[in-house]
């Protein structure tokens, strides 16, 4: 069975650290069918869900090729995962252009990834955390969550699990203004000296665009 963790910024980082979060799919949601999910929409008489579009992130290389960080296909993956499980439970979806490639939280990530400890979880949660060859922490916290084989979908569906994390990135009580809303989404797959790419670690926030 895969690892998977995650935590969120309303929750002390000592409480968190190796925190487990599972998989659980929400229950109206089908994974990684948005079409299901607008269908699902529709037929409670919700809006259906806003459509996909072109979004770009950089694919960075970190620690000569060990990790690779967030790529255009993370970002449209989430930005539809993320609208479609909104829909699928009637609240109103935001503009597909308004997911956006967030740095700050990549530099976060990558900061944990370079951990050299062989515990995944060493440097993992929110400002406090330290790594274990005492590097200073760089970048911004977020809305954290990872695993083996962890999708951008299947991300999404892990913050909408959670209570704290779905009230953080989700709001489901917003419903104006939502066109100024912006989701900072970031991934890093994998970390030295051989930790797989297949193994990500995600950072999510929600903000002013």
């Amino acid at each position: 069975m895969g690892r998977a963790f995650g935590s969120t910024v309303a929750t002390a980082a000592v409480a968190v650290l190796l925190a487990l979060v599972p998989p659980v799919l929400p229950s109206r949601v089908v994974p990684g069918e948005s079409g299901a999910a607008a269908a699902l929409a529709l037929e409670a008489g919700c809006a259906p869900a806003a459509e996909s579009a072109d979004l770009d992130a950089p694919g960075a290389e970190y620690f000569d090729g060990a990790a690779r960080g967030t790529t255009a296909d993370d970002l449209m993956q989430f930005a539809v995962a993320y609208n479609s499980i909104r829909a699928a439970n009637c609240l109103p979806p935001l503009p597909a252009t308004n997911f956006v490639h967030d740095l700050c939280l990549e530099e976060r990530l990558a900061w944990m990834a370079g951990d050299p400890s062989d515990d995944p979880a060493s440097a993992w949660g929110h400002d406090g955390v330290a790594r274990s060859d005492g590097v200073p922490v760089a970048g911004c916290d977020g809305n954290l969550a990872g695993g083996t084989d962890n999708t951008a979908g299947v991300l999404a569906e892990k913050w909408w699990d959670s209570p704290t994390h779905r009230a953080s990135l989700y709001r489901p009580e917003a419903s104006e203004g939502l066109d100024r809303v912006c989701i900072a989404f970031a991934a890093v797959h994998g970390g030295p000296p051989d930790e797989p790419r297949s193994f990500v670690r995600a950072s999510a926030r929600w903000t002013e665009c």
